[in-house]
């Protein structure tokens, strides 16, 4: 395996505590399960990096397989499963926990709802429209 992908690779305390969890969930096929820490680590190199699933590194196995597995743990729950422990257990400090960012909506006009460009375009001729020059009743307190 390549040196710079072994750094990134969790400890076996680490792997003891996930190893828990996915050795609870049984392969729905009957199947000889696969290397799970390795899969783990993929998927968590997926995490890190942002990289589409097609450009994981061929050292944690087939992209496809690896993506596969991670959508089975997704509809087991284990991830929420996961995260429910460590929040039970106090490991990880306050200031580290996150936020999801994809249950994050945005307001519906961002979404080029109804009106879109064309209220767009009124609401900044109603702008250009505006007087540019001060009144004279707004000066009549100055020396």
């Amino acid at each position: 395996m390549e040196t710079s992908l072994a750094r990134h690779l969790m400890s076996d305390d680490e792997w003891a505590f996930f190893d828990r969890f996915i050795s609870a969930l049984r392969a729905p096929n009957g199947r000889k399960p696969t290397n799970h820490r390795l899969v783990l680590d993929g998927i968590f190199w997926i995490a890190r990096t942002g990289a589409p699933w097609r450009d994981l590194p061929e050292e944690f196995g087939k992209w496809s397989s690896v993506h596969r597995q991670f959508r089975r743990w997704t509809l087991a729950g284990l991830w929420e499963d996961i995260m429910e422990a460590l929040n039970r257990s106090g490991a990880v400090p306050d200031a580290l926990r996150m936020t999801d960012g994809t249950v994050v909506r945005a307001h519906h006009q961002a979404s080029g709802a109804k009106g879109g460009l064309r209220d767009r375009v009124s609401a900044v001729l109603v702008v250009v429209a505006r007087p540019r020059s001060t009144s004279s009743s707004t000066l009549t307190g100055s020396p």
